[in-house]
């Protein structure tokens, strides 16, 4: 820990200088998953010759390495400094129905920088989010995660825990954050509904708990503007009454994903085996 939080106090230009060594590294000499993310790659958009799938290779691979540099930073960014770079647009749709007493789901993705948006969120507002998060098995790791996201305040609830967490506090308005593209296994998968081009598999904790407490749903679109700073716009999926329709909430996240994706392609985590236990 002690010597991330050292690195973090170097400049951030030094950071991406580290950054641009290790994207020649992971890219050009390791080859860091490069199978994997040239496979999903090209199965998510067929239209595109093989030259302008390597250039959203290469644009991946910079954004990868460059959300390391950045996470590090984040250990000790200044709040006003976090609240530059990683801007919510939107963020008084949210907290307009939490100060109703309320609270609202908002659906996420792996899109860079997903950590920035975590303390972005909680730099521009009162400690509202709560974020709902998957447990990393090595502990320096875990300890290192949770002391970056818990800057500014908030709550961590593990994935396990999550529907029991909000049934405890169903009477604390805030906003849940759930990342809500990541793989189920097999025996969790409920759902199953085609994402770029392909089946796969997704949870619906979200979905029925918003439905059985009316609670408004949100999607978060990223935008990368320039190097280090990034935008999220919320956009309503639904409020009360919802519409009954199984499914109803996921089709809509996975309608506002794909059209983000296909904005902002290399912004994506194309290097985790999404479609691993796909159909």
């Amino acid at each position: 820990m002690f010597i991330f939080r050292v690195i973090s106090y170097l400049p951030l230009w030094f950071l991406y200088l580290l950054s641009d060594l290790f994207f020649i590294l992971a890219y050009h000499i390791i080859g860091y998953r490069k199978k994997v993310v040239k496979t999903n790659l090209e199965h998510a958009f067929p239209e595109l010759s093989p030259e302008e799938i390597r250039k959203i290779m290469r644009k991946f691979y910079r954004n990868l390495t460059d959300s390391f540099a950045e996470t590090i930073k984040m250990l000790t960014m200044s709040q006003d400094e976090v609240a530059r770079r990683f801007l919510i647009i939107n963020h008084e749709q949210l907290t307009e129905y939490i100060d109703q007493g309320k609270i609202v789901m908002g659906l996420t993705a792996h899109f860079f920088n997903w950590e920035g948006q975590v303390i972005g969120f909680k730099a521009q507002t009162k400690p509202f989010l709560d974020t709902v998060y998957l447990k990393i098995k090595n502990p320096f790791f875990e300890k290192l995660m949770q002391t970056m996201r818990g800057r500014f305040g908030g709550a961590l609830i593990e994935k396990s825990d999550f529907q029991r967490n909000f049934i405890r506090n169903r009477n604390k308005p805030r906003l849940i954050g759930l990342a809500a593209d990541q793989r189920p296994n097999r025996e969790d998968q409920r759902y199953s509904a085609t994402f770029m081009n392909r089946e796969t598999g997704f949870f619906e904790g979200g979905e029925k708990l918003a439905k059985k407490f009316d609670l408004p749903v949100f999607y978060s679109e990223v935008r990368k503007i320039k190097r280090g700073y990034y935008q999220y716009t919320y956009h309503l999926i639904t409020e009360a009454p919802h519409d009954p329709t199984p499914h109803s909430i996921t089709d809509t996240f996975i309608r506002l994903l794909e059209e983000n994706i296909r904005k902002e392609p290399a912004l994506y985590l194309w290097s985790h085996n999404r479609w691993k236990n796909s159909k």
